[in-house]
């Protein structure tokens, strides 16, 4: 099997900036890590690389920084990794993200399923993946527990509330990973040492796209604008009521703060 994992390069961290102008996260010099939900995608793909054969290459869009966690994908197992930076991607939102990476996907070559993490801890949508293969006209299912091979395509159980879904997929489709899934393997230090440390990253920008319309990408194309984003307020203030008449009391200040 052909597989394509999707990863992404997230922030270490709660405490990020937001530019006031776009409403984006001010990435630069904030320690990152890859998305823990990438992990279960790919250790997936190694699973099903290990019971079919075949390849598995992994992507992510992001700055030149973003390539620490291709390598460590690639410590992991994977065969091929390939970083989608332009400058003209940035500010993206879940329309523009989802449609350049189907682009960059498709750029490529064709790949007989995509595996993507449920969702990412700095944007918790969880619609990219799905969005990709809207893009990319496949078949597609979320919240994946379990995958399997099976002939020309996937057979998976998909995680409904209460309910549990079973459903086959014909390749080429996209399955997005829950977390209970497997448990991720760590980076192999033997691998590191048989690779080396110069493991080539492939880079790709907007030009080698099928669509270089510069419109359809970044903030140009993302239909969606973050007008204002802060963090929750803590009040710790509390007041202590004593006596009779109490309901009366806590009534009148509850509805002075028009909670009722």
């Amino acid at each position: 099997m052909n597989l394509f994992v999707c990863v992404k390069q997230v922030p270490a961290t709660n405490a990020v900036q937001v530019d006031p102008q776009t409403g984006v996260l001010l990435r630069g010099g904030v320690e990152s890590k890859m998305n823990p939900y990438d992990l279960f995608a790919l250790e997936a793909a190694l699973r099903l690389r290990e019971a079919r054969g075949g390849r598995i290459t992994v992507g992510t869009m992001g700055p030149p920084q973003a390539e620490a966690v291709l390598r460590e994908a690639v410590m992991m197992g994977a065969d091929r990794a390939f970083l989608f930076t332009d400058r003209r991607f940035a500010g993206a939102d879940v329309l523009a993200t989802s449609y350049t990476l189907a682009q960059a996907i498709r750029s490529i070559g064709d790949f007989d399923a995509i595996l993507c993490g449920k969702q990412t801890t700095d944007g918790d949508t969880a619609q990219v993946g799905p969005a990709i293969a809207e893009h990319m006209g496949i078949p597609h299912a979320a919240w994946v527990s379990a995958v399997e091979a099976d002939g020309e395509g996937l057979t998976v159980e998909q995680q409904l509330g209460e309910r549990v879904e079973r459903c086959y997929l014909p390749f080429p489709c996209l399955i997005t990973v829950e977390q209970d899934i497997y448990t991720p393997r760590l980076p192999s230090l033997r691998r590191a040492k048989e690779i080396g440390g110069d493991w080539p990253v492939e880079r790709r920008d907007l030009s080698g796209f099928l669509d270089q319309d510069a419109e359809h990408y970044g903030l140009c194309g993302s239909p969606t604008r973050v007008e204002r984003i802060f963090a929750p307020e803590h009040d710790t203030k509390r007041e202590l009521l004593r006596g009779g008449g109490l309901g009366r009391a806590l009534y009148e200040r509850l509805k002075a703060r028009k909670l009722i």
